[in-house]
C-alpha cells in the first residue's frame, strides 16, 4: 500500500529479516515493506504466534515472499540455529531490522544467565548482527536499522560496566533505560567499523507506541495495567510507530547515512551520553567478552 508520509525507496526484491516481526512496530513494518515487493523475514518465539503474523502480513500486503522463522534471543543456541539457518536460505541479505525487544518488571536471566532486559535488547542483537554480518558486507549496500527510544535519555548517568547483569539494585525502567542506551552505543560503534564497506547502520526512536509491548503480563500489576489503560489514549498507532524502521530500511535519502539516530524520519539528537563513543566502544570489548564465554 502507498504510504501517505515519506516515499519509501525500491524494495522490490530486496531480502530483509526483522526481529520481532510477529507484532507491534516489527509487524507493520513488515506489511509496508512487502507492500513494496521485499522478501520478508520475520521472526517470533512463538509459533503459533508466528504464522499468524506471515498470514497476516501477506495478506494485507498482497505478497505471499514472507517467511516466518523461529528466534529467540534469550537463547545464544536460538540465535545460532536461526543465523546458521538464514545464512542458509537468503543471499544477499539486504537489511536487517534489529527490531525485538522487552521489559521485565522483575529481573530475569537469559539461559546463559544474563541480565534478560540487557540479553535481549543488546547482546542478543549483538551476537545475531555478528553472525550475519559477512553476508550484509558481501550484499553491500545493504542495512542494520536498531530500534532504540528515547528512553535511552532516562540513563543519565551511563551504563554501569561494574554491573552490566544489574546484579544489584535492579530497578525496570533504569535497565530498560540502560538497554536502549546500549542499542544506540552499539549502532554508532558498528557504524564506525564498517565505514567504507557500503553497510549503514542508524538507531531510532519509534515513538510512544500503542502495540503489546509491556502489556503481556512481563510489568505485571499496576505498571501494566497503567501502559494498557491509562497511557494509550497518547500513543501513536503501530502504523505510524513504524514509519521511521521502514524509511530508514529503504528511502534513498539514507542510502550513504550511517551511525545516526532519527525520530519521525528525521536525524535526532540523541543524549550527550549516548553520544560518547569512547563508552561505546567499551561496551563493544565487553559483549564481545560476554559471548566468547559462552561455548559455541
Amino acid at each position: 500500500p502507498r504510504l501517505p508520509w515519506r516515499p519509501m525507496g525500491d524494495v522490490d526484491g530486496k531480502v530483509i529479516v526483522i526481529t520481532g516481526g510477529n507484532t507491534g512496530i516489527g509487524k507493520e513494518a513488515a506489511a509496508a515493506l512487502a507492500g513494496r515487493g521485499a522478501q520478508v523475514i520475520i521472526t517470533s518465539r512463538n509459533e503459533e504466534r508466528g504464522r499468524a503474523a506471515r498470514q497476516e502480513i501477506a495478506e494485507r500486503s498482497g505478497n505471499d515472499s514472507v517467511d516466518v522463522m523461529p528466534l529467540d534471543l534469550a537463547s545464544f543456541r536460538s540465535i545460532r540455529s536461526f543465523a546458521a539457518d538464514a545464512l542458509d536460505r537468503f543471499d544477499p541479505l539486504d537489511v536487517l531490522v534489529n527490531n525485538a525487544g522487552l521489559i521485565l518488571y522483575r529481573r530475569a536471566e537469559t539461559q546463559e544467565g544474563f541480565e534478560e532486559t540487557f540479553g535481549v535488547n543488546h547482546l542478543g542483537h549483538f551476537l545475531l548482527t555478528d553472525l550475519l554480518l559477512e553476508r550484509l558486507r558481501a550484499s553491500a549496500p545493504s542495512r542494520v536499522v536498531v530500534v532504540s527510544s528515547h528512553a535511552h535519555k532516562g540513563a543519565r548517568r551511563g551504563l554501569d560496566f561494574d554491573d552490566l547483569q544489574t546484579e544489584h539494585n535492579y530497578k525496570w525502567m533504569g535497565v530498560y533505560n540502560k538497554s536502549k542506551l546500549a542499542n544506540i552505543y552499539f549502532a554508532r560503534e558498528l557504524a564506525r567499523r564498517l565505514d567504507g564497506t557500503g553497510v549503514t547502520v542508524n538507531a531510532l526512536h519509534p515513538g510512544f507506541v500503542r502495540s503489546e509491548f509491556g502489556r503481556g503480563g512481563d510489568l505485571g500489576g499496576i505498571y501494566g495495567w497503567g501502559i494498557k489503560y491509562l497511557a494509550s489514549p497518547f500513543a501513536i498507532s503501530p502504523e505510524k510507530g513504524a514509519r521511521t524502521t521502514v524509511y530508514l530500511a529503504s528511502s534513498p535519502d539514507v542510502a550513504d547515512v550511517s551511525g545516526g539516530y532519527f525520530y519521525k524520519c528525521k536525524p535526532s539528537a540523541p543524549s550527550r551520553v549516548a553520544q560518547d563513543d569512547d563508552a561505546a566502544r567499551r561496551l563493544w570489548d565487553a559483549s564481545e567478552k560476554l559471548v566468547a564465554s559462552v561455548p559455541a
